[in-house]
């Protein structure tokens, strides 16, 4: 680990209490004033450490940036194997980690990031991902599932994030099939997984799962096209709230996971769906069709009954909901 690194755990092990300049330097084996300038550099990227003459430094209880060290306090024996990276900016955490597992990275390895360049949602649009406001997550997975199988690591995943919100923020966030998830009738988060299927036997080789929660208002608002469906879950910040959340989804989806072919989640998945019981129109095709949601099935499709009578058992596309 690089000395920013090993200070950044140091603090998170230590938060709320002064460590001396002396101390420090014992401990990671390096100079005071390399301390003092790592300390410098983690203020610049938003860490809030006080410095007082005789005292020392002390990482702020207030503060909340995204660290491995910081998820890692949080992560319950589902989520402790995992190969999590955090970075200040990337394109795309789908995009960096599918490049990744091209390479021939392991299950289990994780980019996060706190903002994105060029962030991606479903059916080829942008995803908006701001600075410090976000969590942008991406695991890579290497499923033993046929291709027509996918949609269970999405809906597994949707069941994780609505559970981990609902107990790091105590909200109650509802999913909108097959991948958004709501609060107060604004979209918070977005999932996007990604696959390389084999061509011979149709079965998945790895799959890419994303996911992007809008954690806090952004500082200059969402873009005008986001500001009547974009929402956010916390009002004003909390300490540590993206660190414990980003480790809560990894320990969730970590745990349903590892239970898909139970297909326990479902139930949980049904339980928190929008659809059921609402007019809706199905895009699909370039087409949008006016319809009733009836129910999701055991497959996680969506049942839904056209205008004209039909019946039909949707396994993918999208919805839109007057909510």
């Amino acid at each position: 680990m690089t000395i920013k690194e090993q200070l950044i755990e140091l603090f998170e092990n230590n938060k709320g209490r002064y460590l001396s300049g002396a101390e420090i330097a014992n401990r990671l084996g390096v100079t005071r004033a390399a301390i003092w300038k790592a300390v410098k550099a983690l203020q610049s990227a938003g860490y809030r450490i006080d410095a007082v003459t005789n005292k020392g430094y002390c990482l702020s209880e207030d503060t909340d940036v995204l660290s491995v060290s910081g998820i890692r306090k949080y992560l319950k024996p589902d989520g402790i194997g995992l190969d999590i990276g955090v970075y200040e900016t990337v394109s795309s955490t789908n995009t960096v980690l599918r490049e990744k597992a091209d390479a021939g990275a392991r299950q289990g390895t994780v980019v996060i990031s706190a903002s994105q360049t060029e962030g991606r949602g479903r059916m080829g649009r942008g995803f908006f991902s701001p600075t410090d406001t976000g969590i942008y997550l991406s695991i890579l997975l290497r499923p033993e599932l046929h291709a027509s199988d996918a949609t269970l690591i999405t809906t597994a995943a949707a069941v994780a994030v609505c559970e981990a919100l609902e107990s790091v923020t105590d909200t109650r966030p509802q999913i909108k099939w097959v991948n958004d998830i709501f609060l107060d009738g604004k979209k918070v988060c977005g999932i996007l997984t990604e696959a390389s299927i084999g061509m011979e036997n149709g079965n998945i080789e790895y799959a890419v799962l994303g996911a992007g929660i809008n954690v806090y208002p952004p500082q200059s608002g969402f873009p005008d096209k986001l500001g009547e469906t974009a929402g956010f879950v916390l009002k004003t910040r909390q300490s540590d709230a993206k660190n414990r959340l980003a480790a809560e989804v990894l320990n969730r989806f970590s745990y349903w996971y590892h239970r898909l072919g139970a297909g326990d989640f479902i139930g949980e998945y049904r339980r928190r769906s929008l659809a059921p019981g609402k007019r809706i129109t199905v895009v699909s095709g370039g087409r949008e069709t006016p319809a009733t949601a009836l129910d999701i099935d055991s497959q996680c499709r969506l049942i839904v009954r056209y205008d004209d009578g039909r019946v039909a058992a949707l396994h993918s596309g999208e919805i839109s909901i007057r909510l």
